[in-house]
This record gives C-alpha cells, structure tokens and sequence, in this order.
C-alpha cells in the first residue's frame, strides 16, 4: 500500500512540474508584451527629447534638476522604466535560449514579479504533452518519488531504533 502511495504522489508531482514550461511559456508572452509597452513608452521620450534637442541623458538630467516637484519625479519614473526595459530586454534573451531548463531557469533567475504574478492569476493548468511538459513531469515523478522513498526509509530506520531502545 505504501508504494502505491509513493507512486500516486510522484505522479500529482510529475503533475504539478509538467506545468512548469507552459507557466514559463505564457510569461514570456506577457514578457513580449511588456517590453513592446515600455519600448513603445522610451521610444516617445527619445524622441521629445532629440526634438528639444536633448540625448536621452541630458533630458534626464534636465529633467532632474527642474524646480518643479513633478517633472523631476518622471525624471526619477523615466529612469525606473528605461532600467526595467533593460532588464526585461535581458530576460527575453535568456528565456530565448534553447532548451526547457533553461528557459525555466532563466524565469526563476531573474523574473518581474509583476509580470509573474499576473502570469500566475490568470494561469490554468492544463497537461500539456510535449517534450518539455514530459521531461518536467519526468524529472518531477522522479524527484518526488526519490525524496519520498528516501524520507520513508529514513522513518522506518528511525522507528525500528526506538522499537529496538524500549
């Protein structure tokens, strides 16, 4: 009965890790969609800037010495989104990489939370068969089923020493 419950618990597991390359799948989408936004948003700067005839940087830094509250607060705004289209721009790259691994890797190594909890509320879980879904979901059954076993063989030695010691 025991190794039924293993197995049955290995496969919620396998189950649950399946999920991992179509969660990271839909975030690079919404990912996509966020750096064409904030692109879209520098881009606008850029080009006032040059307009008034500034670099992106001299505007800022015009920006950031103005009297007025406001404009040197979206300074402050603008330097905040044209470091996070970096980051983002990074990200894309990395989760572009062959490989479901690590694509799923570079989700976990650098992910806007942002972006992942709005992935996350609107995820539903499906069983998507593909070859990343079967190696998650392998590596998942696996794993599961070797910490469990290995957690059950620790309680079973555990509980034959106290039997042994009364």
């Amino acid at each position: 009965m025991r190794t039924w419950l293993l197995v049955a618990i290995s496969l919620i597991a396998a189950a649950l890790f399946g999920q991992a390359p179509e969660f990271a799948q839909q975030y690079a989408q919404r990912l996509g969609g966020a750096i064409d936004e904030l692109d879209r948003i520098v881009s606008h700067f850029d080009e006032d800037s040059r307009r008034s005839g500034y670099d992106r940087p001299g505007a800022l830094a015009l920006m950031g010495r103005n009297q007025e509250q406001l404009i040197r607060d979206q300074a402050t705004r603008m330097s905040e989104t044209i470091d996070r289209l970096a980051k983002l721009r990074a990200q894309q790259s990395a989760m572009s990489q062959p490989g479901s691994f690590t694509r799923v890797a570079a989700f976990a190594n650098g992910y806007d939370q942002d972006i992942a909890s709005r992935t996350w509320r609107d995820f539903q879980f499906a069983l998507p068969i593909s070859v990343d879904s079967v190696l998650f979901m392998s590596a998942g059954f696996i794993a599961s089923l070797l910490l469990l076993w290995l957690a059950a063989v620790g309680l079973g030695r555990l509980a034959r020493r106290e039997a042994s010691a009364q």
